[in-house]
């Protein structure tokens, strides 16, 4: 008997292996995705360096010199620098900027919570659909338009608001020639038109709060404000970390409600620092000194930007 042995299976060949730190070729698939991404990220890439970074170097470098567009630039150091700590105007002006953040943004924030989680609630979806669009319509108007209009309302002698409030007996209020009426009238204006960006981000936040948790701590016996304070706010204060940012970035750099509605009056009591920065360069032609401005603007409004993610990480909770 003939013994037949069977040939070994004939192992297929492994490729070979890149010698060990040399990263693998990318195939021409992955060289077209990087090139279309490329191309599609350049328009705003170059938006972003032309229309930010190149004016952003242009102001620090503009604020080292004295410019008047007429004559030629003369380098003047940090003489702007020291011209506006000790221009009374300048201070003022950021004083009343800071006073209004605080007040137009924790209005704002209480505002459109409060009326998110109404509309939160229970009614028809046709009635929210209505809040929702009624309460975004002024963020798309014009500041400067709202404030021509706000600027009749408010009129001590013929405004609407002062008739109205003769109706019930008090007298009329100076609103807007008065030095403590004036910034209140303005914050009231903004926070007005303002409101409805913040409202609809807490209305997306509550959402997406699922609806389990508040069916779970209903059956634990958490009922209206213990509720909201226990559960709705820890679960919405990433939303309320972004509104709080962007409201005090937009607060910061306030300027046509109190340009249209008193001109930064009566006095100085409603002058911001983005009108002293218009009024600097583009009345008194000294483009150096508003560019000096306009740069400590910008080092306070990053400097309270850093300082509000640096407390987000005690106060913020993502689920």
């Amino acid at each position: 008997m003939t013994n037949t042995r069977t040939p070994p299976a004939v192992r297929p060949e492994r490729p070979a292996r890149p010698p060990a730190g040399s990263a693998p070729r990318p195939s021409a698939r992955d060289r077209g995705s990087r090139l279309l991404a490329t191309l599609f990220l350049a328009p705003t890439i170059v938006g972003i360096v032309v229309f930010t970074v190149v004016p952003i170097v242009g102001s620090v470098v503009l604020s080292l010199f004295h410019w008047n567009v007429i004559d030629d630039p003369s380098f003047a150091g940090a003489a702007n620098y020291r011209e506006v700590f000790t221009d009374s105007t300048v201070l003022v002006s950021f004083g009343n900027t800071l006073v209004f953040m605080v007040f137009a943004v924790a209005l704002q924030l209480l505002i459109a919570l409060t009326l998110a989680l109404a509309v939160n609630g229970r009614m028809p979806v046709w009635l929210r659909s209505v809040f929702r669009s009624a309460f975004f319509f002024p963020l798309v108007l014009s500041a400067a338009s709202i404030s021509v209009v706000m600027k009749y309302l408010f009129n001590q002698d013929f405004g609407v608001v002062n008739w109205l409030l003769g109706l019930v007996g008090v007298a009329p209020v100076p609103w807007l020639t008065s030095e403590n009426a004036a910034m209140v009238t303005v914050v009231l204006v903004y926070v007005w038109q303002q409101f409805g960006f913040s409202f609809l981000l807490f209305v997306g936040g509550l959402n997406n709060i699922p609806k389990e948790i508040h069916e779970a701590a209903s059956l634990d016996g958490a009922t209206g404000l213990r509720k909201h304070l226990s559960i709705t706010l820890p679960l919405l204060s990433p939303t309320l970390l972004v509104a709080s940012v962007v409201g005090i970035i937009n607060a910061l750099q306030v300027f046509e409600q109190p340009y249209v509605l008193t001109n930064g009056g009566p006095g100085d009591a409603t002058r911001t620092v983005v009108m002293v920065i218009y009024e600097s360069a583009f009345e008194q032609l000294r483009f150096g000194a508003a560019s000096a401005v306009g740069v400590l603007l910008f080092v306070l409004i990053m400097a309270v930007t850093a300082l509000q993610f640096r407390l987000s990480r005690r106060f913020v909770h993502y689920q």
